[in-house]
């Protein structure tokens, strides 16, 4: 072969000349393809963005009302669950009130129930046994030591009050004093009171019964700031004390948000003289629209 000839391939004619394709060739000819299909169309785009808006209407429905319903249920068992809270506070406290001590009263926009607390009550000795033992209470005097029939149950400290046959009338009502005195010693089976001044007690008690009163307690539910407050640790007060200063202080909120505060929101039946009268109470609490309205009735014992 002289140099400077072509080789045909095998099958091509005689002196035709076949075209070498270089390496560099082909990778260019890859790169103008591959550069042709970058980008997007304007129709791609506009289908992307409404496919976006589709996708976001159905979060809209699948993620936010039930977050939003879940946050009303929410709120409703806040509400519900502050109502109840406030309610049984009120009717275990009320229950242990002194017989016939339970009074509801009114000044302007504030609306209350007032009690005496007792933390223990019992029958106490009117007369010595037959063997002529036993210390017995002598109303009579202004000082004094008698037996608790049965010991003592409950827990009793110097400075309690104790109270005998209150019926709430004239000359037997504990808020003015009639037949209260102070305890001033304790023992497992004893109780011993100095009032200052004879009788310390108007009358027996017909079933020789006593009660130990910590002080009195007020619920009060104010229209004005909406809210529901206790109240403790004041003086026994013949008029029944209402507002703040009469109070001793702002007292301990129990509920706010409250609504509809008025006569209706505390109410009380003393049974016409029988065993038990009936405290009912209303309580209305509203937040964002959401309202929950409770009521609660309480038996009192009113057997002196």
């Amino acid at each position: 072969m002289r140099e400077g000839s072509h080789t045909s391939p095998v099958g091509a004619p005689q002196g035709a000349i076949t075209p070498l394709l270089r390496t560099d060739d082909r990778a260019l000819r890859r790169s103008y393809a591959v550069s042709g299909q970058r980008g997007f169309t304007l129709i791609e785009m506009v289908i992307v963005i409404t496919m976006l808006g589709a996708m976001l209407a159905l979060g809209g429905v699948f993620i936010v009302q039930p977050s939003e319903a879940y946050e009303d249920v929410a709120r409703r068992a806040r509400l519900v669950d502050v109502a109840e809270t406030a309610m049984m506070r009120m009717t275990r406290e009320t229950r242990m009130a002194l017989p016939n001590s339970v009074r509801i009263g009114a000044n302007g926009t504030r609306y209350a129930l007032e009690f005496l607390a007792t933390s223990t009550g019992g029958r106490y000795r009117q007369q010595v046994d037959d063997t002529g033992a036993g210390d017995p209470l002598d109303r009579t005097l202004a000082a004094d030591s008698f037996d608790v029939l049965g010991g003592l149950q409950g827990a009793v400290t110097p400075g309690m009050q104790l109270v005998i046959y209150n019926t709430g009338d004239a000359g037997l009502d504990a808020y003015n004093g009639d037949n209260v005195a102070p305890i001033t010693a304790v023992g497992a089976a004893s109780l011993s009171f100095d009032k200052g001044a004879a009788p310390a007690f108007p009358a027996h008690s017909p079933q020789a019964r006593f009660y130990v009163v910590t002080g009195p307690v007020s619920f009060v539910c104010d229209a004005a700031s909406g809210t529901l407050r206790r109240y403790a640790g004041y003086p026994i007060q013949a008029a029944q004390p209402i507002s703040d200063a009469a109070l001793g202080g702002g007292g301990v909120l129990l509920a706010a948000n409250v609504e509809n505060c008025g006569a209706a929101t505390f109410a009380y039946n003393d049974g016409g003289g029988s065993r038990n009268g009936l405290v009912t109470f209303r309580l209305t609490i509203t937040e964002d629209g959401e309202r929950v309205s409770l009521l609660q009735q309480a038996h009192v014992l009113n057997i002196p």
